[in-house]
């Protein structure tokens, strides 16, 4: 498995936004918090993290862009 987002229970508030745009359904809403759906195909489109209006979701690691 790669890595996967990480989810802030304590920011989620249900919403779905996340789910929706999921285009490998690498997550569910359980208990109105989003949950992770341990999934190879997960390739960390950062999908999820762009639509969450609370910043529940985030990226595991850093990403650096380097100037050419």
């Amino acid at each position: 498995m790669t890595e996967m987002p990480v989810i802030d229970p304590q920011k989620c508030d249900g919403c779905g936004l996340c789910v929706g745009v999921c285009h490998l359904n690498a997550l569910a809403i359980v208990n109105n918090i989003v949950t992770i759906i341990e999934t190879v195909e997960c390739d960390w489109c950062t999908d999820c993290e762009a639509v969450c209006p609370t910043g529940a979701i985030s990226c595991p690691f850093e990403i650096i862009l380097q100037e050419s």
